[in-house]
């Protein structure tokens, strides 16, 4: 009988195991990648008009009414030791002096000097009562975003847009190379009022001048300039976690979602809208997802500035569901801005004036 020597048989069993060892390429390897075929949309122009109505670019005309939070200097006149600043609080009252607490939310300061003159009559001969308007903080407005000093400023009295960016430092800018190069992106810039986007063009008012563009502040008006150098892809709607998800050499549309955890349950996958471009010259295009998760059709493409918008049920007119985009986009960066400014990378925790759907 024919015996293998023991130093022959343990090389033939390492070469018997090396001829059955699988060489795995060396490297990251995306098995899902490697059969899945990418392809490029077709978008549809959409018409939007952003010219103000009249009524934006006329001054307000209501009288100035204290507010919690208000800072007010009081004196009786020809009274001794009785100025003293104050501040209506929460409850909308001011305590001054043996008067006690008086209303002063929802008042001018001069029919707030008559009531506190009224409230003083028991302890003083015909006082003459002096009230005047230190600070403003019931009343505001919020420009965050590429300004030079982002934050919350008081609305005074009647300002403009174009006043309200000087009053914030300007737009932010940088020299590169001798030249000076404005980061805030105009065309996507907004101002929203009660949960809407009010139709105004930033270039328009800020590079042509055009003043039909310079519309009037509102109380709790939030204006955001987002930055010109941005790299992501704003991913909303029936998704479990929406976000603004990163851009780097190539993003898809299946990619962007698993980036948010995937779609929730009461999403609507054969119409998911990708928006692109600016919003005065928006397009879009419908994707259905499902058919793409499916191996149906091919996977989309994304560029940076995209919004991926994923609805919970079907949706008719392009224009109006770009409206819906839009909103809840401005929404978005609402929040997320107003969480930074406040500090904080967490949820935010701040309110920021939405309005309803």
């Amino acid at each position: 009988m024919f015996r293998l020597a023991p130093q022959f048989l343990a090389l033939l069993v390492s070469l018997l195991a090396l001829s059955c060892t699988e060489t795995i390429p060396k490297g990251d390897f995306d098995a899902r990648a490697a059969d899945r075929k990418v392809r490029e949309l077709g978008f549809t122009k959409v018409k939007v008009s952003r010219r103000p109505e009249a009524g934006l670019l006329k001054a307000p005309d209501e009288t100035y009414l204290l507010g919690p939070g208000d800072v007010m200097e009081i004196e009786i006149a020809e009274v001794k030791n009785t100025l003293a600043r104050t501040f209506v609080m929460p409850d909308g009252m001011v305590y001054y002096n043996l008067a006690g607490g008086v209303r002063a939310e929802g008042l001018t300061t001069g029919q707030f000097a008559k009531s506190l003159t009224e409230a003083l009559k028991k302890d003083y001969a015909n006082p003459l009562v002096n009230v005047s308007l230190v600070e403003v903080k019931s009343r505001r407005y919020w420009i965050l975003g590429r300004v030079f000093k982002p934050g919350i400023y008081p609305l005074r009295q009647p300002t403009t847009l174009l006043e309200a960016i000087s009053e914030s430092g300007g737009l932010f800018t940088s020299r590169f190379s001798g030249t000076t190069q404005e980061l805030a992106d105009l065309s996507n810039s907004i101002v929203i009022r009660d949960g809407r986007i009010l139709p105004v063009d930033f270039e328009k008012l800020i590079k042509k001048g055009d003043t039909s563009h310079n519309i009037f502040l509102r109380h709790n008006d939030f204006i955001y300039l987002p930055s010109a150098t941005a790299s992501s892809v704003l991913l909303l709607g029936a998704v479990k976690v929406p976000q603004s998800v990163g851009w780097q050499d190539e993003l898809t549309l299946v990619d962007c979602i698993a980036q948010g955890r995937g779609p929730t349950k009461d999403a609507y996958l054969d119409q998911v809208v990708i928006v692109r471009g600016s919003l005065d010259s928006p397009q879009a295009a419908l994707v259905n997802l499902k058919a793409v998760l499916n191996g149906r059709e091919s996977d989309v493409m994304l560029r940076p500035g995209d919004i991926v918008w994923i609805p919970k049920r079907p949706m008719g007119l392009v224009e109006s569901t770009i409206e819906l985009v839009f909103k809840d986009a401005a929404r978005a960066a609402a929040a997320n801005e107003g969480a930074r400014f406040a500090g904080s990378d967490e949820d935010p925790v701040i309110t920021i004036p939405y309005g309803t759907q």
